[in-house]
């Protein structure tokens, strides 16, 4: 019987590559060289081993939280009792949960995270861990700088994005009975492994985010990590820097909305601070510069927005397609895609004295779910009770809102320049107005000079 059964963790060590397997087996056999006083005692490591190998890349609270989570279990997945040491086959069963494993998997070392018990927690303790693990995100990413140009913390005055990101996250739980985790009202609700189970499902950042603290935290298979895509690079004239209304934690969620082929970079078009109080510099600044997100705080501290998927144009038409959304960035984070009730993504016009000027996304004139007016520096966000063409509430602190800060940043590579067309003069065209020309005695003073376009 005990040849036929395989190695405890065999079968979660299955899930890596051989070399990303040795690369986890060195992990271990770092973390578990200290002395020990018996050279029988089978190989483990201690919190203390494992705070000392990560020092100040997490928050200790973090690296406790994973040890706990490794300590309680086993190769083949199961809950184990207590122990004071982490064994390979616990380590190598944890890091295949978290960085390849299911969401039930994923979920199992969670809860070990949360609850010593591994029964149902409260959902305060499930909001508790995730604040810890949005915080543990910043944290590791400004050690190992890996910004990319971003500010680790919003403007002064702005509410902790650590608690409004996971706020966010956990109002994607579904609690016994069907319910969201809503307000103060719900954080005495149980939750147990199932609930836990859909809400990494659901909410994808969770587990993004464990392998992230993982990855750059342990330095562990940071190859496999894709933080090109989770945290755009900030492109900005290196003259003209400035401090954005955005923190990274608020980038990276706006960037996971969009398309896969936009998330690599960012590039500033626009920002009042640099350009000044000006619809005329906008539209000059956002015309044909490819997708970009609009940004604005304000002046109650409200930010949202709204992502543009493809150039803007000045016209008296709505354009751009069913990719557009709005999106809302503080006092809450949420993203608001299109209904399919009607496609007035945007809008933007200028110069007209019949129809509306300014820059719209949603709704119809006079009641978008987004407006800037040409008279700039106020707007509105109108929703009775949503944005027809976004489903979104409204995003402004008042109905009419006054604003100071706005920014655009156009997102991906930027669009190629589309060439200049050749436009053939009428001499090339009419034989007889080029005959007139010359039975008057003046010639083509472009002869020779230019060439003729070639026939379409």
């Amino acid at each position: 019987m005990g040849n036929s059964k395989s190695h405890p963790g065999q079968e979660r060590s299955s899930r890596f590559l051989p070399t990303e397997q040795a690369e986890v087996n060195r992990l271990f056999d770092a973390l578990s060289s200290e002395k020990l006083g018996s050279c029988a005692s089978p190989r483990s490591f201690s919190l203390q081993a494992l705070k000392g190998h990560v020092g100040d890349a997490l928050p200790s609270e973090m690296v406790t939280r994973l040890f706990e989570g490794m300590r309680r279990v086993d190769g083949s997945g199961k809950a184990k009792g207590p122990s004071e040491r982490v064994s390979q086959e616990q380590f190598t069963a944890s890091m295949s949960h978290l960085l390849k494993g299911t969401a039930e998997e994923k979920s199992l070392v969670i809860l070990n995270m949360i609850s010593a018990s591994g029964g149902p927690v409260k959902a305060r303790d499930v909001h508790k861990f995730t604040e810890d693990l949005v915080g543990s995100v910043v944290h590791v990413l400004n050690y190992r700088r890996q910004l990319r140009g971003w500010s680790q913390k919003p403007p002064p005055g702005s509410p902790s994005r650590v608690q409004v990101l996971a706020a966010q996250l956990c109002s994607e739980m579904r609690l016994q009975g069907g319910g969201k985790l809503l307000g103060p009202q719900w954080l005495d609700h149980d939750c147990d492994r199932a609930v836990l189970e859909d809400w990494v499902f659901r909410a994808h950042h969770v587990a993004t985010f464990l392998s992230l603290v993982i990855h750059q935290g342990f330095l562990l298979l940071r190859s496999s990590l894709e933080l090109a895509t989770l945290v755009p690079e900030r492109q900005v004239d290196p003259q003209r820097e400035f401090a954005s209304i955005l923190d990274v934690l608020s980038v990276i969620y706006i960037n996971s909305h969009l398309p896969q082929e936009r998330r690599l970079r960012w590039r500033l078009l626009f920002a009042t601070e640099l350009h000044g109080n000006s619809f005329a510099q906008l539209c000059g600044r956002i015309a044909h510069g490819g997708p970009c997100l609009v940004l604005l705080e304000d002046c109650d501290g409200h930010v949202f927005g709204g992502f543009a998927s493809c150039s803007w144009e000045v016209k008296p038409q709505f354009q751009g397609d069913d990719r557009c959304f709005l999106f809302s960035i503080s006092p809450s984070m949420a993203v608001y895609t299109c209904t399919g009730y009607n496609d007035h993504y945007m809008y933007l016009n200028q110069g007209q004295q019949t129809i509306p000027n300014g820059l719209g996304m949603g709704g119809q004139h006079g009641y978008f779910g987004l407006w800037i007016d040409v008279d700039f520096g106020k707007g509105h966000s109108k929703a009775k009770p949503t944005c027809t063409t976004y489903g979104s509430p409204q995003l402004s602190a008042q109905e009419d809102f006054q604003f100071q800060k706005m920014e655009v940043w156009a997102v991906g590579d930027a669009p190629k320049a589309e060439p200049v067309r050749k436009t053939r003069s009428i001499l090339d065209i009419d034989p007889e107005a080029r005959a007139l020309l010359e039975a008057s005695g003046r010639g083509r003073h472009s002869e020779g000079l230019r060439e003729v376009p070639d026939e379409q």
